[in-house]
């Protein structure tokens, strides 16, 4: 079986996929009357015809290693994963080639990071490492297929990382 290890999520590595979405460094704006930090337009939104949702998602939790058979991608419309929760979690994505998905590349998303993926990047299913594992999602909602999944002849093995990062037997 063909492995990967995961590396910390970090915008730049992650930009071509989409956003990291975290509250890190000063605030763009102080809103409020001083109250309130605001980090402004953090995710790259674009839709084809439908609309915005916010929906709630809880997933189960995996553990490392991890097996990832398949992966997703959505051609009308980008979709933002926010956790609810302040743990770490996987992020699976894979480069489009030809309309298939090249190899995959794994990220931690740390506590307080979320991702927002374009519009037809290939990914891995949501996957929290700890429970809860309870999402904000940000998706296309209207008419037409905006779901394709590829699923591999060979699976991957996403490797454990590092301290911190749970083995066999996470929660859940």
């Amino acid at each position: 079986m063909r492995s990967i290890r995961p590396r910390p999520l970090s915008a730049d590595i992650f930009a071509p996929f989409g956003d990291v979405l975290e509250a890190a460094g000063p605030p763009d704006r102080i809103i409020n009357r001083g109250r309130c930090g605001r980090w402004h337009d953090r995710a790259r939104l674009d839709f084809s015809g439908g609309r915005a949702g916010i929906s709630l998602f809880e997933a189960r939790p995996c553990a490392l290693p991890h097996v990832l058979e398949m992966v997703e991608r959505h051609p009308l419309g980008p979709q933002a994963f926010i956790p609810m929760h302040r743990r770490p979690w996987l992020v699976v994505v894979a480069p489009d080639r030809g309309g298939l998905p090249g190899a995959p590349m794994a990220f931690i998303a740390g506590p307080g990071q979320g991702v927002n993926l374009l519009r037809g990047t290939w990914h891995g299913v949501l996957t929290p490492l700890h429970a809860p594992g309870l999402f904000a999602v940000v998706d296309r909602i209207g008419p037409g297929e905006n779901l394709e999944e590829h699923w591999f002849d060979e699976p991957w093995t996403v490797t454990a990382l590092s301290e911190g990062v749970p083995e066999e037997g996470a929660e859940g």
